[in-house]
């Protein structure tokens, strides 16, 4: 995590790097382009490697500059993914409530993850979206994808890209947390480096 400026205050711009995951064709793409353009984007392309779009918002007084990577969710590119993971903030993992398999593959896209993510921590901030409740074909109902989030502690959020249902609360909300992971470790850098003082250095020993 890049501490982007010291001392922090509401004046400074927070860089922030959130990443999106999740199965082939769960709408990744379509999720970003409506939260940043406020338009759907029904473009069936696949992601190749990463592309990222930017978006600027306040939270809680502090400004905010969002780098969100879109990923591609091809198997084939699984690893060239990963190495999209290092320095991100918040993670957002996605599915298809129509497609029952890209639920079940949540378990390791989260996985993948958080094995990549120095330091590894438990809790780093994430949010799951359950996509395309718009579509009547359901596959995968609320009440079990709510108890899978429930179990890891993530919050859940159903989600429709084409008709613009709960995009902005759940990107919004992942940028709460992230930002207030973010400010967690910059309050515990200034405190560590007040506590550093000329008596606590090491002292040379001889050969």
């Amino acid at each position: 995590l890049v501490l982007q400026g010291l001392p922090m205050d509401a004046s400074k711009k927070v860089d922030l790097k959130i990443i999106i995951i999740g199965a082939l064709g769960v709408g990744k793409t379509s999720l970003l382009h409506q939260y940043v353009h406020k338009r759907f984007y029904e473009d069936y392309r696949t992601t190749l490697g990463a592309s990222i779009l930017t978006k600027v918002l306040a939270v809680d007084n502090t400004p905010l500059k969002l780098q969100i990577w879109d990923t591609g969710g091809q198997e084939r590119f699984r690893s060239m993914v990963s190495t999209f993971y290092k320095g991100s903030d918040g993670c957002m993992l996605a599915f298809d409530v129509t497609d029952r398999e890209s639920f079940e593959s949540l378990d390791n896209w989260r996985d993948d993850f958080l094995e990549k993510v120095i330091p590894r921590e438990q809790d780093f901030p994430m949010v799951v979206l359950g996509n395309k409740i718009d579509i009547c074909d359901r596959q995968v109902p609320k009440e079990m994808a709510s108890a899978w989030c429930k179990e890891k502690d993530i919050p859940y959020f159903e989600v429709s890209a084409k008709n613009n249902i709960n995009v902005a609360e759940a990107f919004e909300t992942l940028a709460k947390q992230a930002l207030t992971t973010y400010k967690g470790i910059f309050e515990s850098y200034l405190t560590d480096s007040i506590k550093l003082t000329p008596n606590d250095k090491p002292k040379k020993s001889c050969c």
